[in-house]
């Protein structure tokens, strides 16, 4: 096999997330922060210990998937948190008075832990209830109109699927947003030139697609869909019970999208290209064209977290 075609085939376990004004890219060893100030590129990097090094079994087929999704919501929190400390004095919002009040009992160090897992708890708990209980809600309206149950439960992940859209949609209203999606486009661009083997230049970058299969809006975009086929499985019959059992199969749901959208971005076929279709057209309201500083972002925090041995970027 050529070298350039070992190079094609070769896929990485990369990805990021955007930030106000810059990335957080995560690596197989490595998460790096990189944002862009009026002094120039502010970069963190850290060498995360993993979960699965001490309980493999949270490494587990079916499992990781949602360890892997709460250590995500962590993870970008605390970039988030600590993209915005860069910003000016005058632009930063002053503490409210709970993060006072933890700053004050626990010390600062302690008081930032406590606040991302609790911003974190707050961003997952608001996923949830937009994205799954109030479809399920709403859906109980259509019991006296609609008979059969695979019509009803299907009329259901439509709805979740027309708030989940039109949540992305009412985003890309934000000024501000714009930006951040602007950064989205420049991490994918960077990711997809890295995964083909070209030299990570500004010009190689700004080449490629702003869609990427790994992409958390396409892995959402597939959870509304898995939860279609995985709640079909749930009685009707009352409300409350109907809730409580969605949230109890959701560590299920999400387990099975992960896994389908690992094999989407490791594999390039018919099957997998039409999986990824769906989300890479959502792609198209949460990711914009960068400019050059942009792409430098997504470069230098490229460049930060790729491994010295690419056999440990490997799938």
């Amino acid at each position: 096999m050529s070298e350039n075609k070992e190079r094609k085939e070769f896929k990485t376990a990369i990805g990021g997330q955007a930030l106000i004004e810059g990335i957080m890219m995560r690596g197989p060893k490595k998460t790096a922060i990189v944002v862009r100030t009026k002094e120039g590129l502010v970069t963190k990097v850290e060498e995360p210990k993993l979960l699965k090094d001490r309980y493999p079994i949270v490494g587990w087929v079916f499992i990781r998937g949602v360890v892997n999704f709460i250590n995500s919501m962590t993870i970008g929190t605390r970039a988030l948190m600590f993209s915005a400390d860069q910003m000016p004095e005058e632009e930063q919002e002053e503490p409210t008075r709970f993060e006072k009040w933890v700053d004050d009992k626990l010390g600062s160090e302690k008081a930032e832990k406590v606040l991302i897992t609790f911003a974190a708890a707050v961003g997952i708990a608001f996923s949830v209830g937009l994205f799954i209980l109030l479809p399920t809600f709403l859906a109980g309206f259509l019991t006296n109109f609609i008979g059969n149950a695979i019509l009803r439960n299907l009329s259901e992940g439509l709805l979740r699927i027309i708030i989940f859209v039109a949540y992305l949609w009412l985003t890309t209203r934000l000024g501000h947003i714009q930006r951040v999606w602007a950064y989205h486009g420049a991490e994918h661009k960077a990711i997809t030139c890295y995964e083909k083997g070209l030299p990570l230049t500004v010009e190689n970058v700004k080449q490629q697609s702003k869609q990427h299969p790994r992409c958390g809006t396409s892995f959402l975009f597939i959870v509304m869909i898995v939860s279609i086929l995985v709640f079909s499985f749930t009685s009707w019959d009352n409300l409350w019970m109907r809730i409580v059992l969605r949230l109890l199969l959701l560590p299920v749901v999400v387990s099975i999208s992960f896994e389908i959208i690992k094999l989407a971005g490791r594999y390039d076929n018919f099957l997998t290209r039409i999986v990824s279709a769906p989300g890479k057209a959502l792609q198209r309201l949460t990711t914009r064209e960068p400019d050059e500083e942009m792409i430098e972002v997504a470069i230098e925090s490229m460049n930060l977290v790729i491994p010295e041995d690419e056999q440990q970027a490997a799938w």
